[in-house]
Parts: structure tokens; C-alpha cells; sequence
């Protein structure tokens, strides 16, 4: 048994070509039973056949394995039943196993859980009552808590279901339904066999549904299924078939959040979701900016540690930095190349050199150099830039939130235009510095001497740019007078930003470049106009709180303008992003107590509260109004908080129910905000929605940190052993910004700390170190207060 204990891989002796599986979930009980008869190839010659399996409770006289060739029926000596820690399930035999083909046979039974993994339970409403619906979550690892199998990726294989369930319940699997036989008050549907897949992308779904279904112009059919009596509300997704999600998933055996891009630009070129791309860019680039990031490729020695990686560096940088390589080959080199790609390792694994060799091979590039800095090693570079004579001086440094200098160093595409994007080249920097002669480039339109220059045009490369302060000054010139293009706006002002906060940049120069899009429109880049407001709004507060209404009057200011121009209601004639943007604009307003703005929400929400059908208070202004309600509760006035409840408690809407509980914790007042917090523990919250509500007021940190303390044991009962635990801890510990309270924090969690953790902690101990850095930086910025009421005086 020792030789199974601790391994990162099952062993190789035994190969599954198809499983049958059979399942009973007991919707009331919350738990199930099942069968499963696994087509196994044995190639190598073992007493052992060792599988995953988790949660389960293995019916040891049922297990038995019958070699093809003879029929003969083999029964295990002994069944170490499941491993707990390691997750395995070993049956030991007397004597070897035949080489060859052979049937192993196990039934089980197991437990609807909880958890949001494996084979578990949600809930619904239906007619004023709660029901239980049983559902799957197998990615990355977790087909081993339905049914015992080869839990591997690479170890692909055929899946026929056949569910058990009551005949008046939708019971949902990969595949179409081949036989469906009820009896009574149970029904048997069986569905056609799979094609060969990993174990994760099997999927079951039983519960009470409608459905609405089309053809493709192609003969597909397409079924979207929803609560009963919702139908209406499914016909939208119907139409885009829900294109950014699903093309991800259609493409998940590659890269996933490029393709599904892709796919939603081509299909609806109006959403601009190239721009939308940038939120994910951006993610990738906060994590790898911090020390305790990892790289793309990471050695996994067990399936618990998969949880971890699956963040943001994975998703995130893993396709901004496939996107850095389309731009540089070009896209239709890129396609060919990758066709290529997929037609040879089809229901194969491949590895990341195997990519990089079939777009090495058909673009002629050293890809393989080239993509190795980039998935082997944590961080990203710094580009830093600066004209002398009539060259461009560049130099690469890691660059990191803290301000501290890392030692990483990157073969780095290169692409700048200089006065004009007609004016655009590209180059690899290979060393940590060069040098580019602008004499021969420049045309006699564009002058170094006085033109804009503009590094990682549209952000397709994975790295910050730093400009030297006369490079800068003709940038944010460019950005007043609507010379760059959407995407360079936002990457000028997060580049800005990153610097600021790991103090290469003062304050004040973000502030001014911020003052640069008073007349910004786009979405995107409004959109992050905004987070970095608050962001900044935050710092202030911690650094020089004299100036925090300053700080406020001066984002008032700069976004006022945006609810004069869209107003409170919905206009016939906008765009998709501009309906999304008011809202936006609205909380923002709120957040920064801007009066009218704050009375205008009071008097629709009062509206709404009197007629829920209210044309007042349109879907896209609710998350602004309820947070503004929020803002004016307190001990003393309850009315908003008590409102918004019943509004969550009287909808079955699941998207009003996540509107109401992310305005909750709103309050400026610590008694309401902690109110709120339990509620997010109690029955009446799913736990797979208590995460929305962990974004606390400035005013609650302390309050929430406390109530993490108090509930931690809880909470790791609860959320313990899924993804979710990390929501809790990052949207509570990072907004501290000193060095006392990361300490307070670490010595809390030394005893409490899980390896599902681990890294989100060390992550989030780092933000507040990061944090309370930007504050001492803050503090030691001179002529900052003269400077920002210079510029709430001239109400940019």
C-alpha cells in the first residue's frame, strides 16, 4: 500500500477505454447510489488496480474485475478503501492481473453535498417553495466524489449515463437521450455513449425545468434550460447561445478565454469585447505583480494543489500572453499554425513545448525561446522609455507592487507608434536594454523631438511601459485631445496607476493624468477610471484623511458629467456598453457621496418600494440605487437596510438576490455592515452567493475582520474545501493598508492555515504591505494637498 500513498499521478499498469455508469440521487436524503463497469486495458503486469475515488463508500463485495479473454471473474483480496488523503481507492489481488482487456465492476454510494464540488445539491424556488436540485462541478479534479475513476486529464475515455430519477424531474447529462423508460413515480434515462473525453467534462444535472431550443442554420439543436416558468428570461441567452462562456468551454482543451474573445468579437462586433479583454489583462497583470505569484507552468504532485493555480495567472496571463504571440506572428499565421496544432493532438494531451513547436514551425520564430520566459518564470517586465538625440532608449526590469526589483528578465515583442498609427513598428527586446534610431523611421509627419510615442500598442503585450516625464506629458496631451485609441487610454492610465502604487510615480502626476479623461466615454476605460478611483479614494484616507473630501469632490468632478449625458433612464438609441456604463457612473457618484445623485436614487428606490414594476427604476440603475440607500442607513435608520431585505427575500430573481446582497455591506455604519455579514451565513443566503457581499465599506474593514475571526471555523466547515474559502480571505484581508495589521493577520491564521489558502493568504498579507507602502509614499509626497485642491478649484 506505502508504494500508492503520496504520489502526484496514479500508476500506469492500468488504462480506462469506457465507463458505464449508473447513478440514483435521493434529492430529500441529499445522498446517492450508484454502479460503474470500467472497460480497462491492463498493460503491465500488477496485483493492483488503484483509481480515485473521494467521498464515497465502496459496496466492498460488489467489486470484482472479469478479464475478456477467459471470463473469468477475479475478486480483490483486500479494498483499501478510499485514501483519504491521498484520494485513492487501491484493490490489492492474489494473484496477477491477466495482460489485456478486462471489466472492473464497483457499486457505491455517496452524499449530495454542500460543497459546490463533485456530485452536489443546489437549491431553487418553485412556487413559493424551496426545492433541491442535484447537479455536478467535476473540473479540475473532482469526478472521484461521484464515482470511482482514473480522475486524470490525460487518462481519457468513452462515458455512457444511465440516471435513476423521479419521472416528473429534467435529468440532464453530456449526451443526447437514447432510452427513457418510466415506472411509477421513477423513470430510468439512459444517454449515447460520449465521445472520448477527460473525466472532468462529465456532467449530470436533475432538478424541475423548462427549456427553449432552436436550430442552427446548421441543423444544431440548442436548448437553454431555466426554472420553470422563466422562460422568457432564457430566449436572450438562446439567441447568443451565452457566446463568451460557452465558446470558453468549447474550446477548453486549449486556451479557453482567447477563444471565447474571439469567438464574441466575431459573432457581436458591436460589444467591443476587445476592449471588455483588457478587465482580464489587467487581472493578470495585478497577480503576477506580486511576489508571491507563480508562474503559467506549474509542477502539480496532487489534485488538492490545482484549486491554487487556477487563478487568475492561469486563466488571465495565460491568454494575454497567447495573444501577445498571435499579435507578434499575426493572426493568420497564428490560425494555420494552430489548426495544425489541434488536428494532430485531437483527443490527445498535448504538453505547452508541443504549442510551441507547431507555431514555431509554421511561423519560422524562435517561439520556443521566446514563450519560455514567459510561462517558466513568475512577473513581467517594466519596459521604461526615453528619447535621446533622435533615439529610443529602452530598459527591462521585473516589475513588482511592492517597488522592490526582481531579477526576471523576458524576451519582449516590442510594438510603438510615434505621432500616428500609421507610424508603427515591432522588434524583440532580447537583453535587459537597446536602443532604436528613429532617424530612417520617421516620415517627415512625426517628429521625435514633439510627437506622442506609444509602446505595447493596444496592450497586446504582457508588460507595463514607464515614459519619461516629456514622453508622458505628450501622451496625456494625446489623450485630451482624442489622438489614441480606446485600448492605449486604458493602458496608459493602469500602467500610471501600478506605478503610483509601487511609488515610481507620485500621486499627484496620477491624479493630473486622471484629470485627462473628464471627457472620457468608453466603457472600459471609464470602467477602470472608476475602480482605481476608489482605489485611490481609499489610500487617501489612510494616508492624509484631512484631504479625503478633496479626494471625493475631485472624482465627483471628473465623473459628473457622465450622469448629465446618460441620465437615469434607458434611451432607445445606446449602445450596450453605454447602458452598462450608467450604472457604473451612478455608484460611483453614490460611493463618493455626491448629494443630488444620492436624493435621486432615495426617490426612485421609494417609488420602486410602492410598485416593483416602477419604469423608475430600470434593472441597470438598481445596483447604484441600493447602494445608495445603503450608504444613509444606520443604527438609527433602518428603513433602507429592512427594505432592501424585502426586496431579497420577496424576488426570485437569482440577479435582483445578487444585486441586494452586494449593496448590504454598503453602510458607513459597523453595527449594519456586521448585521449584514451574518446574514450572509444564515439559511436564507445560498452558499455559493455569500461571497458577493463580502465587499465592505471603507468604514467596515475592522468590523468584517473581526466577524472572519469570529466565524473562521465556520466558514472553513462551510466553504472549506472549495475555491470559495479564498473570496474570504482576499476581500477582507486586502483592503488593510499598514504593517501592524499584517502581522495582526498572520499571527491569527499561523494555526488555521490550509494549503487551500496558503497562497491566497500570502497573496493577500502582500497587498497590505503593498498598501500600507503606498501610504508612507503618499505621506511623504510634498505640495500633494496644494496640488489636489488646485484641481477640485478649477472643477476640471
Amino acid at each position: 500500500m506505502e508504494q500508492f500513498k503520496r504520489q502526484p499521478r496514479l500508476p500506469k499498469f492500468a488504462v480506462p477505454k469506457r465507463y458505464d455508469i449508473r447513478l440514483k440521487p435521493d434529492l430529500s436524503a441529499c445522498k446517492f447510489s450508484g454502479s460503474v463497469a470500467i472497460e480497462l486495458n491492463i498493460v503491465a503486469n500488477t496485483r493492483f488496480i488503484v483509481l480515485n475515488a473521494a467521498e464515497l463508500y465502496v459496496d466492498t463485495p460488489s467489486v470484482s474485475f472479469t478479464h475478456s479473454s477467459n471470463s473469468k471473474v477475479l475478486r480483490p483480496s483486500k479494498v483499501h478503501d478510499v485514501v483519504e488523503e491521498d484520494e485513492i481507492l487501491v484493490l490489492e489481488f492474489a494473484d496477477m492481473l491477466p495482460i489485456g482487456m478486462g471489466l472492473l465492476t464497483i457499486c457505491f454510494q455517496g452524499t449530495l453535498n454542500d460543497k459546490m464540488k463533485g456530485f452536489y445539491t443546489s437549491t431553487y424556488n418553485h412556487n413559493g417553495e424551496k426545492k433541491n436540485m442535484a447537479v455536478t462541478q467535476f473540473e479540475p479534479a473532482d469526478a472521484r466524489r461521484c464515482f470511482p475513476c482514473w480522475d486524470e486529464p490525460a487518462c481519457k475515455a468513452m462515458f455512457k449515463i444511465t440516471l435513476d430519477v423521479p419521472s416528473k424531474l429534467v435529468a440532464l447529462s453530456n449526451m443526447p437521450i437514447f432510452e427513457e423508460k418510466v415506472d411509477g413515480d421513477l423513470k430510468t434515462v439512459s444517454y449515447q455513449e460520449s465521445p472520448i473525453m477527460s473525466t472532468y467534462l462529465v456532467a449530470i444535472v436533475v432538478g424541475l425545468f423548462d427549456y427553449v431550443e432552436h436550430l442552427t442554420s446548421d441543423g444544431v439543436k440548442v436548448r437553454v434550460y431555466c426554472q420553470v416558468g422563466k422562460v422568457n428570461q432564457a430566449k436572450f441567452a438562446l439567441g447568443i447561445a451565452v457566446v463568451i462562456v460557452v465558446a470558453h468551454e468549447l474550446a477548453h482543451q486549449w486556451f479557453g478565454n482567447l477563444v471565447s474573445y474571439l469567438v464574441a468579437d466575431k459573432l457581436f462586433p458591436e460589444w467591443k469585447v476587445w476592449t471588455q479583454f483588457l478587465g482580464d489583462y489587467t487581472e493578470g497583470l495585478h497577480l503576477d505583480g506580486l511576489a508571491e505569484s507563480h508562474p503559467i507552468e506549474v509542477e502539480i504532485n496532487h489534485a488538492r494543489e490545482i484549486d491554487e493555480i487556477f487563478d487568475a495567472i492561469s486563466y488571465k496571463k495565460g491568454a494575454s500572453i497567447i495573444r501577445m504571440l498571435q499579435s507578434y506572428l499575426g493572426a493568420e499565421c497564428f490560425q494555420r499554425s494552430l489548426a495544425s496544432y489541434i488536428k494532430k493532438f485531437a483527443c490527445f494531451n498535448a504538453k505547452t513545448e508541443d504549442l510551441w513547436a507547431a507555431l514555431e514551425e509554421g511561423s519560422d520564430e524562435p517561439v520556443n525561446k521566446l514563450m519560455n520566459s514567459w510561462t517558466r518564470q513568475k512577473g513581467y517586465p517594466v519596459i521604461t522609455v526615453e528619447v535621446k538625440d533622435q533615439k529610443l532608449v529602452f530598459e527591462q526590469s521585473q516589475f513588482l507592487a511592492s517597488g522592490s526589483h526582481g531579477d526576471g528578465q523576458w524576451i519582449v515583442p516590442i510594438t510603438l507608434c510615434c505621432g500616428s498609427y500609421d507610424v508603427c513598428m515591432n522588434f524583440l527586446l532580447e537583453s535587459k536594454s537597446g536602443t532604436l534610431d528613429m532617424k530612417e523611421f520617421l516620415s517627415e509627419k512625426s517628429n521625435l523631438a514633439s510627437a506622442w510615442v506609444k509602446l505595447n500598442v493596444d496592450q497586446t503585450g504582457f508588460y507595463r511601459v514607464k515614459y519619461d516625464e516629456d514622453l508622458a506629458a505628450r501622451l496625456q496631451h494625446a489623450i485630451e485631445n482624442k489622438h489614441l485609441s480606446a485600448i492605449d487610454r486604458y493602458g496608459i492610465l493602469d500602467d500610471s496607476f501600478a506605478l503610483c502604487m509601487a511609488h515610481q510615480q507620485s500621486l499627484n502626476s496620477l491624479l493630473n493624468l486622471m484629470g485627462a479623461y473628464r471627457e472620457e466615454l468608453e466603457y472600459t476605460v471609464l470602467f477602470n477610471l472608476i475602480s482605481i478611483s476608489h482605489k485611490v479614494e481609499r489610500i487617501v484616507a489612510d494616508a492624509t484623511p484631512e484631504l479625503l473630501e478633496y479626494i471625493k469632490q475631485f472624482f465627483i468632478s471628473l465623473f459628473l458629467h457622465l450622469e448629465d449625458k446618460l441620465g437615469w433612464e434607458p434611451k432607445t438609441s445606446e449602445s450596450h456598453l453605454d447602458a452598462m456604463l450608467r450604472g457604473e457612473v451612478l455608484t460611483a457618484l453614490v460611493v463618493f457621496g455626491h448629494d443630488l445623485t444620492l436624493k435621486e436614487a432615495s426617490r426612485r428606490f421609494c417609488a420602486f418600494l410602492d410598485d416593483r414594476n416602477t419604469p423608475l427604476l430600470h434593472p441597470d440603475i438598481r445596483k447604484a440605487t441600493y447602494v445608495a440607500v445603503m450608504r444613509k442607513v444606520s443604527t438609527s435608520n433602518r428603513f433602507g437596510y429592512e427594505s432592501l431585505l424585502r426586496v431579497y427575500r420577496e424576488t426570485d430573481l437569482s440577479q435582483e438576490k445578487t444585486r441586494v446582497l452586494s449593496s448590504l455591506t454598503s453602510s458607513p455604519d459597523p453595527n449594519i455592515i456586521l448585521e449584514a455579514l451574518n446574514f450572509l451565513l444564515s439559511s436564507e443566503v445560498r452558499p455559493q452567493d455569500a461571497v458577493l457581499g463580502l465587499s465592505v465599506s471603507r468604514e467596515g474593514r475592522e468590523t468584517a475582520w473581526t466577524w472572519l475571526k469570529d466565524n473562521w471555523e465556520h466558514i472553513s466547515k462551510i466553504w472549506g474545501s472549495g475555491y470559495l474559502i479564498t473570496r474570504f480571505v482576499n476581500s477582507i484581508v486586502s483592503p488593510f493598508a499598514s504593517f501592524e495589521k499584517a502581522e495582526e493577520i498572520e499571527e491569527f491564521f499561523a494555526s488555521r492555515t490550509k494549503s487551500k489558502i496558503a497562497r491566497t493568504l500570502k497573496q493577500s498579507i502582500e497587498r497590505v504591505r503593498i498598501n500600507a507602502n503606498w501610504v508612507q509614499s503618499v505621506q511623504r509626497e510634498e505640495h500633494l494637498a496644494k496640488a489636489l485642491k488646485g484641481l477640485v478649484l478649477r472643477k476640471i
